[in-house]
């Protein structure tokens, strides 16, 4: 079995901590990120939303996930150049190291050349058709692509590992690999849980079947009579497809998996690693609550929809400035200060 690359997206705000799916998104080609791919701009007579003004089509979970942890940092982010420590490229570079070994002990990796954004979704598309039939046969599968709707925004993710437990439960894992031999916050933690809750509330629906062909097309502005890329439509043949169209992808996508009979993710773990001497550090069982998961979802895709303005961090949460490079110019962190009796600590 043999995946082969997809679109990169964001990764995670914590220097400390990357998921074996934001890793992925490192080791993509350049011209095969579409987040930031220019689009037609019409002139605007109106304020722009966030999606508008970043000129995205679709968010990424851990741009959500992002948020939870700080969405004034988030936005900076994405205007300001990065601003990555030595110690952060150390990171990045040993969990590109941890992510290939894992991602290799189940299948190769193919990489696979684009013309269009309707093949650089084909690939997405296909590493998703690849592995319906390993799940349905009781197998592991990871770096699994999901895609969904809430609140009317299309996002984006990959999970990194589904699996059956010995109870026969389909069971998501998360691997976060830390730079430090501890187990995080617990603000780091609810940052995490908020993000696999995503992931399972993304892919229950999918195998529900609500990921029908015209979703992604219309969320995303791709055409489905786009003809597919000699490289994919090769791929295609070699995984049991032959198709031609965008289309046809589309189609097949929706059909294998509304009539899989895939499961809907029973147990949520997160396990945290440390790097250096690739020790566990432990495992966290995370409880889905649907309705505060679609309450927090909402709340940080109003922003995005602009619905509201940019918030930072709370007073309670203000420990996380010292850790965050923007804070010297932080207008959030900035204004909080100027609201504070002089008896309180300033930020």
């Amino acid at each position: 079995e043999a995946a082969i690359q997809a679109s990169m997206a964001g990764l995670g705000s914590e220097p400390g901590e990357l998921s074996d799916s934001e890793l992925l998104l490192l080791l993509e080609e350049p011209g095969d990120h579409l987040r930031g791919s220019p689009v037609e701009r019409p002139p605007q007579k109106r304020a722009q939303t966030p999606l508008e003004k970043y000129y995205l089509t679709y968010l990424c979970v851990t741009d959500l996930s992002t948020q939870s942890w700080c969405e004034q940092q988030m936005v900076y982010g994405r205007e300001l150049p990065p601003l990555q420590a030595p110690e952060t490229v150390v990171l990045l570079n040993t969990g590109k190291s941890i992510h290939l070994a894992r991602e290799l002990e189940v299948h190769d990796v193919v990489k696979v050349h684009t013309t269009s954004k309707e093949d650089s979704w084909a690939i997405k598309i296909l590493n998703l058709l690849s592995v319906i039939p390993v799940l349905q046969a009781g197998g592991c599968v990871r770096e699994l692509p999901v895609f969904g709707v809430i609140e009317d925004v299309f996002l984006t993710g990959i999970i990194d590992e589904l699996c059956y437990s010995a109870k026969g439960e389909l069971e998501l894992r998360e691997l976060k690999t830390r730079g430090r031999p501890f187990m995080p916050s617990g603000a780091q933690k609810k940052r995490d849980y908020f993000q696999v809750c995503l992931y399972k509330y993304i892919f229950d629906a999918m195998v529900q079947g609500q990921l029908k062909p015209d979703v992604i097309t219309n969320h995303i502005q791709l055409r489905p009579e786009q003809p597919l890329g000699s490289q994919i439509r090769e791929h295609a043949q070699k995984v049991g497809f032959t198709v031609t169209s965008f289309g046809d992808l589309l189609e097949l996508m929706y059909l294998n998996l509304t009539l899989s009979d895939i499961p809907s993710i029973d147990c949520l773990k997160i396990e945290y690693s440390h790097q250096e001497s690739n020790t566990l550090l432990g495992t966290e069982v995370v409880r889905f609550e649907e309705e505060k998961v679609r309450e927090k979802a909402q709340n940080y895709l109003a922003y995005w929809k602009g619905q509201r303005e940019v918030q930072g961090v709370e007073i309670e949460e203000a420990w996380k400035c010292q850790s965050c490079s923007y804070s010297e110019i932080c207008d959030w962190r900035k204004k909080r200060i100027l609201t504070l009796p002089n008896s309180v600590l300033h930020l």
